[in-house]
C-alpha cells in the first residue's frame, strides 16, 4: 500500500475509535504516564517494496519503550492466529506488544500499572 493511503486509513480509525480507545486515551495522552508519549493509531511499517509499504497499526504506541498497546474486544476470540503473527512481526522489530482485554479497562488503575510494568526503567 502507499505511504498517503496508510495515512489515510490511520486517519480514518483515530476518527473512529472505540469507546475502550478514547477511555484509554485519556489516560496516556499528553506524558500523563510517567512522561512517556504515546501514540494512537500510528502505522508500524514492516516491509516496503519500492513503493508498496505492509505495515501494521496498533491501537497506541511509545516510541520510547518500543511498546504497542492492543485493545482487545470480542473479535480477537476469532483472531488469535492473526493476532499471534502479528505479534511475532513486530516483536522481530524489537518492539513490545501489551496486550489488553476491553473488560480490564474497568479497573483502569490496574491497566496503568500494566503498562507501567512494561517500561525498561
Amino acid at each position: 500500500m502507499k505511504y498517503e493511503q496508510i495515512k489515510e486509513i490511520t486517519r480514518r480509525l483515530r476518527h473512529n475509535a472505540t469507546p475502550e480507545e478514547v477511555k484509554l486515551w485519556r489516560y496516556l495522552r499528553k506524558r500523563q504516564i510517567e512522561g512517556r508519549k504515546f501514540l494512537r493509531q500510528h502505522a508500524i511499517i514492516y516491509e516496503s517494496i519500492g513503493n508498496e509499504h505492509f505495515f501494521y497499526v496498533p491501537d497506541f504506541f511509545c516510541y520510547k519503550e518500543n511498546l504497542a498497546l492492543e485493545l482487545d474486544g470480542k473479535i480477537h476470540l476469532y483472531r488469535k492466529e492473526k493476532d499471534n503473527r502479528r505479534d511475532e512481526i513486530l516483536k522481530e522489530l524489537g518492539i513490545k506488544v501489551l496486550r489488553i482485554k476491553n473488560d480490564e479497562l474497568i479497573d483502569i488503575d490496574e491497566v496503568l500499572v500494566k503498562i507501567k510494568n512494561e517500561f525498561k526503567a
